[in-house]
Protein backbone atom coordinates (compact mmCIF):
# COMPACT_ATOMS: atom_id res chain seq x y z
CA UNK A 1 0.00 0.00 0.00
CA UNK A 2 1.64 3.39 -1.11
CA UNK A 3 1.84 5.44 1.84
CA UNK A 4 -0.37 8.83 1.73
CA UNK A 5 1.09 11.81 0.37
CA UNK A 6 -0.03 15.42 2.06
CA UNK A 7 -0.94 18.04 0.05
CA UNK A 8 0.88 20.90 -1.00
CA UNK A 9 -0.35 24.06 0.74
CA UNK A 10 1.32 26.40 -1.74
CA UNK A 11 -2.02 26.06 -4.27
CA UNK A 12 -3.92 27.52 -0.75
CA UNK A 13 -1.84 30.56 -0.87
CA UNK A 14 -1.26 31.44 -4.26
CA UNK A 15 -4.77 31.14 -4.54
CA UNK A 16 -5.78 33.33 -2.08
CA UNK A 17 -3.27 35.35 -2.91
CA UNK A 18 -4.30 35.81 -6.29
CA UNK A 19 -7.38 36.07 -5.97
CA UNK A 20 -7.91 38.66 -3.47
CA UNK A 21 -5.23 40.98 -5.46
CA UNK A 22 -7.43 40.78 -8.58
CA UNK A 23 -10.35 41.63 -7.13
CA UNK A 24 -8.63 44.61 -4.48
CA UNK A 25 -7.31 45.62 -8.53
CA UNK A 26 -10.84 45.33 -10.40
CA UNK A 27 -11.94 47.67 -7.63
CA UNK A 28 -9.13 50.15 -8.02
CA UNK A 29 -10.30 50.03 -11.86
CA UNK A 30 -13.68 51.28 -10.34
CA UNK A 31 -15.31 47.64 -11.67
CA UNK A 32 -16.75 46.74 -8.32
CA UNK A 33 -17.41 48.02 -4.79
CA UNK A 34 -14.80 47.43 -1.72
CA UNK A 35 -17.23 45.29 0.32
CA UNK A 36 -16.17 41.81 -1.99
CA UNK A 37 -12.59 42.99 -1.26
CA UNK A 38 -12.77 43.37 2.65
CA UNK A 39 -14.62 39.97 2.99
CA UNK A 40 -12.08 38.18 0.05
CA UNK A 41 -9.80 40.18 1.95
CA UNK A 42 -11.01 38.54 5.66
CA UNK A 43 -11.55 35.24 4.28
CA UNK A 44 -9.23 34.10 1.17
CA UNK A 45 -6.23 36.49 1.00
CA UNK A 46 -5.79 36.89 4.92
CA UNK A 47 -7.25 33.73 6.80
CA UNK A 48 -6.80 30.73 4.01
CA UNK A 49 -3.46 32.44 2.67
CA UNK A 50 -2.48 32.47 6.57
CA UNK A 51 -2.94 28.55 7.51
CA UNK A 52 -1.30 28.38 4.50
CA UNK A 53 1.68 29.56 5.26
CA UNK A 54 1.70 28.05 8.87
CA UNK A 55 1.20 24.45 6.84
CA UNK A 56 4.36 25.93 4.83
CA UNK A 57 6.54 25.61 7.83
CA UNK A 58 6.20 21.61 8.61
CA UNK A 59 7.82 21.42 5.04
CA UNK A 60 10.51 23.26 5.57
CA UNK A 61 10.29 25.97 3.13
CA UNK A 62 11.33 29.53 4.91
CA UNK A 63 10.38 31.02 1.56
CA UNK A 64 6.61 29.59 1.28
CA UNK A 65 6.49 29.91 5.21
CA UNK A 66 7.39 33.72 5.54
CA UNK A 67 5.45 34.76 1.96
CA UNK A 68 2.10 33.64 2.90
CA UNK A 69 1.93 34.34 6.40
CA UNK A 70 3.12 37.80 5.78
CA UNK A 71 0.97 38.35 3.46
CA UNK A 72 -2.09 36.24 4.72
CA UNK A 73 -1.54 38.73 7.88
CA UNK A 74 -1.23 41.89 5.11
CA UNK A 75 -4.55 40.98 3.71
CA UNK A 76 -6.59 40.68 7.47
CA UNK A 77 -4.98 44.24 8.03
CA UNK A 78 -5.73 45.72 4.95
CA UNK A 79 -9.23 44.76 5.60
CA UNK A 80 -9.07 46.35 9.30
CA UNK A 81 -8.16 49.15 7.58
CA UNK A 82 -10.82 49.25 4.82
CA UNK A 83 -13.28 48.99 8.69
CA UNK A 84 -11.33 51.93 10.06
CA UNK A 85 -11.95 54.62 7.10
CA UNK A 86 -15.76 53.37 6.60
CA UNK A 87 -16.60 53.63 10.78
CA UNK A 88 -14.57 56.90 10.14
CA UNK A 89 -13.29 57.27 13.82
CA UNK A 90 -12.42 61.09 15.61
CA UNK A 91 -8.77 61.98 13.89
CA UNK A 92 -8.00 62.05 17.44
CA UNK A 93 -8.69 58.55 18.31
CA UNK A 94 -5.72 56.48 18.49
CA UNK A 95 -7.89 54.04 15.72
CA UNK A 96 -7.87 56.87 13.12
CA UNK A 97 -6.58 56.55 9.81
CA UNK A 98 -5.53 59.31 8.04
CA UNK A 99 -3.60 61.46 5.96
CA UNK A 100 -0.60 58.86 4.50
CA UNK A 101 -0.87 56.52 7.12
CA UNK A 102 -1.68 54.15 4.32
CA UNK A 103 1.43 55.06 2.38
CA UNK A 104 3.66 54.14 5.11
CA UNK A 105 1.51 51.00 5.15
CA UNK A 106 2.39 50.09 2.15
CA UNK A 107 5.60 51.65 2.42
CA UNK A 108 6.77 48.84 4.81
CA UNK A 109 5.38 45.87 2.74
CA UNK A 110 7.02 47.41 -0.15
CA UNK A 111 10.20 47.21 1.88
CA UNK A 112 9.59 43.91 2.99
CA UNK A 113 8.84 42.50 -0.39
CA UNK A 114 12.21 43.26 -1.77
CA UNK A 115 13.73 41.10 0.48
CA UNK A 116 11.62 38.23 -1.20
CA UNK A 117 11.90 39.77 -4.61
CA UNK A 118 15.50 38.99 -4.16
CA UNK A 119 15.08 35.51 -2.94
CA UNK A 120 12.73 34.98 -5.76
CA UNK A 121 15.63 34.91 -8.58
CA UNK A 122 16.85 31.44 -6.73
CA UNK A 123 13.43 30.11 -6.89
CA UNK A 124 12.09 30.10 -10.52
CA UNK A 125 11.25 32.26 -13.33
CA UNK A 126 7.74 32.51 -12.76
CA UNK A 127 8.65 33.38 -9.08
CA UNK A 128 10.49 36.48 -10.40
CA UNK A 129 8.06 37.50 -12.41
CA UNK A 130 5.60 37.30 -9.43
CA UNK A 131 7.76 39.14 -7.20
CA UNK A 132 8.69 41.54 -10.00
CA UNK A 133 4.92 42.65 -10.87
CA UNK A 134 4.20 42.81 -7.24
CA UNK A 135 6.92 45.00 -5.99
CA UNK A 136 6.42 47.36 -8.68
CA UNK A 137 2.96 47.61 -7.74
CA UNK A 138 3.53 48.47 -4.59
CA UNK A 139 5.92 51.18 -5.80
CA UNK A 140 2.52 52.14 -7.69
CA UNK A 141 0.96 51.98 -4.63
CA UNK A 142 3.64 53.98 -2.76
CA UNK A 143 3.47 56.63 -5.57
CA UNK A 144 -0.54 57.23 -4.73
CA UNK A 145 -0.82 57.12 -1.13
CA UNK A 146 2.08 59.20 0.12
CA UNK A 147 2.38 61.46 -3.04
CA UNK A 148 -0.58 61.60 -4.45
CA UNK A 149 0.31 60.60 -7.59
CA UNK A 150 -3.31 59.28 -8.87
CA UNK A 151 -2.29 58.80 -12.54
CA UNK A 152 -0.26 56.20 -12.08
CA UNK A 153 -3.32 54.13 -10.92
CA UNK A 154 -4.37 52.59 -14.46
CA UNK A 155 -0.64 51.06 -14.80
CA UNK A 156 -0.48 49.49 -11.29
CA UNK A 157 -4.14 48.06 -11.36
CA UNK A 158 -2.91 46.26 -14.55
CA UNK A 159 0.48 45.49 -13.44
CA UNK A 160 -1.13 43.90 -10.57
CA UNK A 161 -3.55 42.65 -12.35
CA UNK A 162 -0.39 40.37 -13.90
CA UNK A 163 0.71 39.54 -10.80
CA UNK A 164 -2.48 37.84 -9.33
CA UNK A 165 -2.25 35.84 -13.08
CA UNK A 166 1.13 34.73 -12.36
CA UNK A 167 0.40 33.39 -8.74
CA UNK A 168 -2.61 31.59 -10.13
CA UNK A 169 -0.20 30.25 -13.10
CA UNK A 170 2.13 28.54 -10.28
CA UNK A 171 -1.03 27.30 -8.42
CA UNK A 172 -1.78 25.74 -11.65
CA UNK A 173 1.58 24.07 -12.19
CA UNK A 174 1.73 22.58 -8.70
CA UNK A 175 -2.03 21.11 -9.41
CA UNK A 176 -1.48 20.28 -12.82
CA UNK A 177 1.99 18.22 -12.26
CA UNK A 178 0.00 15.74 -10.10
CA UNK A 179 -3.17 15.43 -11.32
CA UNK A 180 -1.33 14.91 -14.82
CA UNK A 181 1.91 13.45 -13.83
CA UNK A 182 3.79 15.88 -15.99
CA UNK A 183 4.93 19.54 -16.40
CA UNK A 184 2.12 20.67 -18.31
CA UNK A 185 2.63 24.82 -17.25
CA UNK A 186 6.63 24.97 -16.65
CA UNK A 187 7.86 27.72 -14.14
CA UNK A 188 11.62 28.06 -16.28
CA UNK A 189 15.05 28.14 -14.01
CA UNK A 190 15.99 30.11 -11.23
CA UNK A 191 18.15 32.96 -12.42
CA UNK A 192 20.42 32.64 -9.42
CA UNK A 193 21.30 29.25 -7.55
CA UNK A 194 21.15 25.40 -8.26
CA UNK A 195 17.53 24.06 -9.75
CA UNK A 196 17.30 21.41 -6.56
CA UNK A 197 17.71 24.01 -4.12
CA UNK A 198 15.04 26.15 -5.88
CA UNK A 199 12.42 23.39 -6.16
CA UNK A 200 12.73 22.90 -2.48
CA UNK A 201 11.59 26.63 -2.19
CA UNK A 202 8.79 26.38 -4.69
Amino acid sequence: MAAQTTGNPAVVGLAGFGATTLLLQFHNLGLCGAGVVFCTALAFGGTAQLIAGFQEYGTGNNFGFCAFTAYGAFWIALAGIFLFLHLGFDPKSVLAVKGTDVGYFLLVFTLFTFVLFIGSLAVHFAMFLTFLTLIIGFIGLDLKFLLGMNQVMTFTAIDLIACALLAWYMMAHVIFLQVFGRNVLPVGSPLIGKPQLAAKAA
